[in-house]
């Protein structure tokens, strides 16, 4: 029994008994007819319902990117006309600012001129004032610049000669020397 399983076993792996079937010139015919009818059936089906089916979802799909690509122009001409709308209400915008501040600029000059013109009529009004009291005091300073300096001519003589002189030679002498 161990001779026939061994017998069995190399024969039915293809040992040196048979030849590999499909080269087999027996069954090569035969081979050849189940090939092209399976050929044929996996042509039919293949053509029938799997490209058919292929043909659909590739069409669904660039249908699909179409309008995806058409959608993406919309889009993008809407973002374009927002940037452009956004652009122009930016620029007007500046140019309002433009206006606000300028008007504003010139209320503020107006103003700083109008308080200007206030401060330099107070000014010149102390001024004018200022003087006035110069000029008075200047005059009250002369009318005792005489006898300040005949004082002071008394005194310079008295020290330098030791005797003081008389009223009358310093009055003369200060008099000489005012006019």
């Amino acid at each position: 029994m161990a001779a026939a399983t061994t017998g069995a076993h190399s024969g039915a792996h293809g040992g040196p008994k048979g030849v590999f079937p499909p080269f087999n010139r027996e069954t090569f015919g035969s081979q050849l007819l189940w090939f092209a009818i399976a050929f044929a059936a996996l042509y039919l089906l293949l053509a029938r319902v799997a490209l058919p089916r292929l043909a659909a979802i590739i069409e669904a799909r660039r249908a699909r990117v179409d309008e995806d690509i058409e959608e993406a122009g919309k889009l993008k001409a809407k973002s374009e006309a927002a940037i452009e709308a956004y652009e122009k209400a930016l620029a007007e915008a500046r140019a309002k600012a433009q206006v606000i501040a300028a008007e504003a600029r010139r209320e503020l000059m107006g103003k700083a001129e109008e308080r200007k013109k206030k401060l330099e009529a107070a000014l010149a009004a102390k001024l004018a004032e200022a003087e006035r009291q110069i000029e008075a005091t200047k005059a009250a300073a002369m009318t005792h610049v005489r006898a300040i300096a005949a004082e002071a001519a008394g005194a310079i003589v008295e020290e330098l000669v030791g005797k003081a002189p008389g009223k009358a030679a310093i009055d003369r002498a200060v008099d000489a020397a005012l006019h």
